[in-house]
């Protein structure tokens, strides 16, 4: 493991020990924004499922899905040429983030919405939220993160919140459809391998360039499933209100949003930051009353506050060591 913004330098013969201490202030403001950022990115993908709820009533999902995408690619390469000057990658590493891309954007949206299409909502939801859990799980393998007791049972007891919140009144019906079922775990599967992943690749590559990259990466494996999907779709019309969906789904959840994740991966470690995408579900519960007409029930309520329990329990610094799983020595990234 690289050495996390919390880890301190000693200090070299004759040194003074006031660096040290600013050294560690820094650190310390730096992981605030980073989490500060995860945060807002809650805010706007919780914002997103009302958004992408009402586009989706009749727009088919991988037009909306593939259209987004191109806003998003649109956006961070942009933002990427704007703050950099140039948008290039050395060409290993282009193709290393542009298969993560087409894992983590594109496989895992393909999959997602063809399970949702078998299963109720609040299954694929359920299904869904084992992603931190196997983030932690695959993270120790690939030796991305380390898996320390608070980190794991803040996982658990979090992903118990989110079992309450989406399972309010869905009667838990899993087995409705084993396909859709076992598809929707492989989406959370390859979302989960994309974030463990992605933390290795950051080691050579700042979160705005993988972004743009990996973001173009699922956009082209997903462009020609829409633009399939809207050539065999009959009387289709994208109005202007699904256009504006498009651009905050594309600029801000889809585009912005996977910057400030990314640069929470690289300082937070990608369980925490998983963790923390917790409260998209409860939010999500909130914004769905507000603006859908949705009920909140007692279970959700009671869901969000084991959910918060959770992500302090993942802020733990002190878990009685640390561990890892047994794996086998890998090339880096």
């Amino acid at each position: 493991m690289p050495p996390t913004p919390t880890d301190t330098v000693e200090p070299s013969a004759g040194a003074v020990a006031a660096p040290r201490t600013g050294t560690s202030a820094l650190a310390a403001r730096e992981r605030r924004l980073a989490e500060a950022g995860v945060l807002l990115v809650v805010i706007c993908w919780a914002a997103n499922f009302v958004v992408v709820k009402a586009a989706l009533g009749d727009l088919p999902p991988l037009v909306f899905t593939s259209l987004r995408y191109v806003v998003a690619a649109a956006t961070v390469l942009g933002l990427l040429r704007v703050r950099e000057g140039n948008v290039g990658l050395p060409r290993r590493d282009l193709l290393i983030i542009a298969a993560l891309g087409v894992l983590g954007f594109g496989v895992y949206q393909l999959l997602w919405t063809v399970g949702l299409t078998q299963i109720n909502a609040g299954d694929s939801a359920l299904l869904i939220a084992t992603t931190p859990v196997l983030v932690a799980l695959i993270a120790a393998m690939v030796g991305t993160d380390t898996l320390t007791p608070p980190k794991l049972a803040g996982a658990l007891v979090s992903f118990a919140g989110v079992a309450l919140v989406v399972g309010a009144g869905q009667d838990f019906t899993l087995g409705a459809s084993m396909a859709g079922d076992a598809v929707t775990l492989c989406a959370a599967v390859a979302w989960a391998i994309y974030t463990a992943l992605a933390a290795r690749a950051l080691r050579r590559a700042d979160p705005l360039r993988m972004t743009a990259w990996a973001v173009t990466g699922g956009m082209l494996f997903l462009l020609p499933l829409g633009a399939w999907q809207a050539a065999t779709t009959p009387g289709l019309t994208i109005e202007p209100r699904h256009v504006l969906a498009m651009l905050y789904s594309g600029i801000l959840a889809a585009g912005l949003a996977n910057v400030l994740i990314l640069r929470g991966v690289k300082i937070l470690g990608p369980t925490r930051v998983t963790v923390l995408q917790y409260g998209v579900s409860p939010l999500a519960v909130i914004l769905g009353a507000l603006f859908l007409g949705e009920t909140i029930r007692p279970a959700q309520i009671f869901g969000g506050v084991v959910i918060v329990l959770g992500v302090v329990i993942t802020r733990a610094r002190r878990g009685g060591g640390s561990f890892r799983l047994q794996r086998r020595r890998t090339v880096a990234i």
